[in-house]
């Protein structure tokens, strides 16, 4: 996975995959539409700009497979997104410091588990988007989602969190319908070691600022320059 995502800032305040990595996934129920905030927005709610995401990242062979499946469908992002599921999505913070300490603690007392996908969802009419549906290690996405998205990170959501792999998103309705019904059998499993903690910077990029192994002590960073 590319550890410097640029956003497409067209799409700011849309799904997750109408904006880049980790940002936007999150959702109401199985039919309603994630929220995020624009870097418009992030700027007045946090002077410096320091705004976070946090994503659980998939293995090579399944991510390329969804980027092709997402690229058949005609969605522009799919070379630009990676599959993922996002556990924070677009979210202000004041201190860096503190909320590296804040993630790395959740990420120290969380085991591995195993994730699998299987079937396909939308979150139609309310917003164009069709999603693979997230089955072994929901509720375990659910809990990270809440231990994360509180102290430094808490923040208000329009809608409750819903973990879901998008495979298509602002396509034209048929593909949409092609999208929900050619990945209607898809499955895939495989387990879940790590999270990966993203900043959005100044200049609208997206990057790794720690890959952060669940399990165990994360002291130093990954920080790319």
């Amino acid at each position: 996975m590319s550890n410097i995502i640029k956003r497409k800032e067209a799409d700011a305040g849309t799904h997750s995959s109408g904006v880049s990595l980790p940002l936007g996934a999150q959702s109401g129920g199985e039919e309603t539409p994630p929220g995020d905030l624009s870097p418009q927005a992030v700027a007045e709610i946090v002077p410096d700009g320091i705004c976070v995401g946090i994503i659980l990242g998939f293995p090579e062979r399944i991510a390329r497979e969804l980027q092709l499946w997402r690229a058949s469908f005609g969605d522009p992002m799919a070379s630009i997104v990676p599959a993922h599921i996002t556990l924070v999505t677009t979210t202000p913070a004041r201190d860096w410091e503190t909320t590296l300490s804040h993630a790395r603690k959740v990420a120290k007392n969380t085991q591995p588990f195993r994730l699998s996908i299987h079937g396909t969802g939308s979150f139609r009419p309310l917003s164009p988007v069709v999603y693979i549906r997230v089955v072994d290690g929901f509720e375990e996405c659910v809990q990270l989602h809440s231990k994360l998205q509180s102290g430094p990170l808490a923040r208000d959501l329009v809608f409750p969190y819903h973990p879901h792999v998008t495979v298509a998103h602002d396509v034209a309705e048929a593909s949409l319908d092609d999208a929900e019904n050619a990945l209607e059998n898809y499955h895939a499993e495989f387990p879940v070691t790590s999270m990966g903690v993203y900043e959005h910077d100044s200049n609208g990029i997206w990057q790794l600022r720690e890959e952060m192994n669940f399990g165990t002590d994360n002291e130093t960073s990954t920080e790319d320059s």
